[in-house]
């Protein structure tokens, strides 16, 4: 692949590391009662187990992976937070294969920490009796909401390049990929989540954030909330701002909010960039990039995977760098 060949810093090459690991952090245990039991095969052929629902059960815990590069050149962990019905991988290998913004911040000497938000992936979740039914994306709609294109139009999801916008930066000839990736979340567990990004920041922090699309209003929320334990934000596509509240006036860490291509003609975007800029007219740490105006077209909602990626992870990059080094 071309980028084999890129010399720049964080493009290719081996990674190095001095330790790599995983933890859970977060949750608590919960109680329930009163349920019947049931007797379930729990194993094709196996004999029936009796299941008794009752007792307790650790909920709402989170998971996360450390890569800690052999030659550091940052002082500050970074942190990487996924979007909803997402999970820690969409920061590791794109769709099409390339390396993710996970190998470029290793790679560029970040200690970085890739999360699965409670309720996600790894970090599992919480029986239906607790949480209630969760809820799914179609491959439809993401290809839509993400902005790759107006729309599959029945086509199979393998053609999915077929349907996507004229000089679009997405992978769109691995949209399968994508699709696979995609997990249940629920719509009413932000507490639960912010709780466990807590957790991590009591556990690793001070540290820089760089979060997408629903993971960007949490990483917002903990700056806001928790400024000693968040020392800088990057915000792609923050799917919503913390509102305007007495909380307003103590957010000062600096955070780089970046957004892509086609959000005038998107049915929801116009007014999530608006309610983005008035967050940025309130407080004077936050800045926003607009990829179109510096002349990078193309880009979609999942700017990690884009093709264009790594040039994006570069203005994060030097953005965290100046911003933490001063």
């Amino acid at each position: 692949m071309t980028h084999d060949l890129d010399p720049r810093p964080g493009r290719c090459g081996p990674l190095s590391l001095r330790d790599m690991g995983a933890f859970h952090v977060g949750g608590q245990a919960v109680q329930l009662q009163g349920l019947p039991s049931t007797r379930e095969v729990l194993a094709a052929g196996g004999e029936p187990v009796l299941l008794d629902p009752n007792g307790r059960y650790w909920v709402g815990q989170m998971y996360a992976q450390y890569f800690l590069p052999q030659a550091p050149t940052q002082t500050t962990p970074l942190q990487l937070w996924h979007g909803g019905g997402l999970t820690g991988a969409c920061w590791e290998t794109t769709p099409d294969g390339r390396p993710g913004w996970l190998h470029y911040f290793v790679r560029r000497g970040w200690d970085t920490y890739l999360c699965d938000a409670a309720e996600r992936g790894r970090a599992g979740y919480a029986p239906q009796h607790l949480w209630g039914a969760p809820l799914s994306q179609t491959a439809e709609a993401v290809f839509a909401r993400f902005r790759l294109g107006p729309g599959l139009g029945g086509v199979a999801l393998a053609d999915a390049a077929r349907q996507a916008f004229p000089e679009g930066q997405f992978p769109a000839e691995a949209f399968e990929a994508l699709a696979r990736q995609l997990v249940p979340r629920w719509a009413h567990t932000d507490a639960v989540i912010l709780d466990a990004y807590a957790a991590l920041l009591n556990r690793v922090a001070p540290s820089a954030v760089v979060c997408h699309s629903q993971g960007g209003m949490f990483g917002l929320t903990m700056a806001q909330r928790r400024p000693d334990r968040v020392r800088a934000v990057v915000a792609l596509e923050p799917a919503a701002v913390p509102p305007p509240s007495d909380e307003d006036t103590g957010y000062a860490v600096p955070t780089l909010i970046i957004l892509g291509d086609r959000i005038d003609g998107d049915a929801r975007w116009p007014a999530m960039r608006a309610r983005i800029e008035a967050f940025a007219r309130r407080h004077a740490s936050v800045e926003i990039l607009s990829l179109p105006d510096l002349g990078m077209r193309g880009n979609s909602h999942m700017l990690m995977m884009d093709r264009n990626q790594l040039d994006i992870a570069d203005l994060a990059h030097d953005w965290l760098a100046r911003t933490l080094k001063g």
